[in-house]
């Protein structure tokens, strides 16, 4: 390669900045730390300068995690440094700090507005418009709870809604409308606790359901309204877009090892066996073949040498899709109450490693009434094969979540270890997204 290729290339892999991100689910605990690269035009993402090019990914079975709360900080803070040191070995760095995700802790959605008198002989400034947005912070963020985001839907001028740009224009009156989502304090400060516990400090917590369609939907889904649904090991949990903002956000404590404890008291087996059961021989959806064909389920205490008993796959099917069918009314129910159903009109995401359970997409477009397909993260380069499917969603969209936090309000960035601290761009997170800024 000529010198000054090398050079040139040299000077791009300064630039590229390096985040890492830990996804602590019920089931599993991912680390991926991964180097961002400038891509041509945002193919997946309107906005997105950046794709993530992985270059160290560690995994682990999660202990201490129920229904995504912690309810064990040893064996929690043990998941994470083994995902972590993995990580760190084949990326051959050190980390210090990272992204986290939020599954539970209680989400609950609500739309804030704020408005402010214009001077009608005036055209909007960019004054005016941080005015009201500011307005807007101050009434979102007086609630009980804790803030985890706080996003700008859109702005009404004079009683029209869906205003992107209101600079240049005359009314009387702007309003901005914020989604606030909050959840529970106590989850959030024993999740940071666990993550300080391994020597490392939380630049940011990302809903869940919200890293999951920053990473599986596409331009269109975004703009059209979608619902994208995570469907993890111990929460299932929803986010709702439309014209490209993210607008409604809950979650169910119901997930894929609720299914395999189904099948564990059903067949009186060892969990382990149960979840193989459920990944090489279960569906939920019922076929006539199911009846003919016979399945072994070795008891609890039998060695491998014992007897199994015989059963007819349509009864492990039945107890799966028992299980299957009563999630996805729940989360039916749930868009229905949200008041966006109408938003979300045919379009539905399944991501999370319960998506990849065999006939899901086919029993929730029967339920849920809506076309369905499986998302996988998108526009993520350097993952392992076995990386790439719907269980690594929310991970991928952490990557992405820099990007878009300059949009999000929210008094929930961690500076420091233990303490919550103020929006600011002193931290590891407000660095990034203001260098995003400055070089795209």
């Amino acid at each position: 390669m000529p010198a000054g290729g090398r050079s040139q290339e040299t000077r791009k892999l300064r630039k590229s900045p390096i985040l890492t991100v830990l996804d602590i689910g019920s089931t599993k605990t991912v680390c991926i730390i991964a180097r961002m690269v400038p891509n041509e035009g945002g193919q997946y993402l309107h906005g997105r300068t950046h794709d993530p090019e992985v270059i160290g990914i560690g995994h682990t079975r999660s202990h201490g995690v129920k229904s995504g709360l912690v309810n064990n900080l040893d064996a929690a803070e043990k998941s994470i440094r083994h995902a972590v040191d993995a990580a760190e070995r084949m990326a051959g760095l050190t980390v210090e700090s990272l992204i986290v995700n939020v599954s539970a802790g209680r989400l609950s959605s609500h739309i804030s507005a704020a408005s402010i008198d214009l001077d009608p002989n005036r055209a909007i400034s960019k004054g005016d418009i941080q005015k009201v947005l500011k307005a807007g912070v101050a009434r979102a963020s007086n609630v009980e709870r804790t803030v985890l985001h706080m996003l700008p839907v859109d702005h009404v001028l004079d009683g029209e809604r869906g205003i992107v740009d209101p600079r240049g224009m005359i009314g009387h009156e702007l309003s901005l409308n914020m989604h606030v989502l909050t959840a529970d304090a106590v989850l959030l400060r024993n999740i940071e606790l666990c993550v300080n516990r391994a020597h490392l400090s939380v630049d940011a917590m990302v809903a869940t359901p919200y890293a999951s369609g920053l990473s599986a939907l596409v331009d269109d889904e975004l703009e059209l309204g979608c619902a994208c649904v995570d469907m993890g090991g111990g929460t299932t949990s929803i986010a709702i877009f439309n014209d490209r903002a993210f607008i409604h956000a809950d979650s169910i404590p119901v997930g894929g090892h609720h299914v395999t404890m189904d099948i564990a008291r059903g067949f009186s087996c060892r969990l382990e066996s149960a979840e193989r059961l459920k990944v090489m021989q279960g569906s939920a959806l019922a076929s006539p073949v199911d009846e003919r064909d016979v399945i072994q389920i070795p008891s609890i205490g039998q060695d491998d040498e014992g007897e199994a008993t015989q059963v007819p796959r349509s009864l492990l099917n039945r107890i799966i899709a028992a299980r299957v069918e009563e999630t996805l009314e729940m989360l039916c129910d749930r868009i229905n109450k949200s008041g966006h159903s109408g938003v979300v009109g045919k379009r539905v995401v399944l991501t999370g490693g319960a998506a990849q359970l065999t006939g899901m997409p086919e029993a929730a477009r029967r339920i849920l009434g809506r076309n369905v397909r499986i998302g996988r993260p998108l526009g993520v380069s350097g993952l392992p094969a076995s990386a790439k499917g719907p269980a690594f969603s929310a991970a991928g969209g952490l990557m992405i979540y820099p990007q878009v936090a300059g949009n999000d309000h929210s008094s929930m960035k961690f500076h420091s270890p233990g303490r919550l601290a103020g929006t600011g761009t002193d931290g590891p997170l407000g660095r990034m997204t203001q260098w995003f800024r400055d070089n795209f």
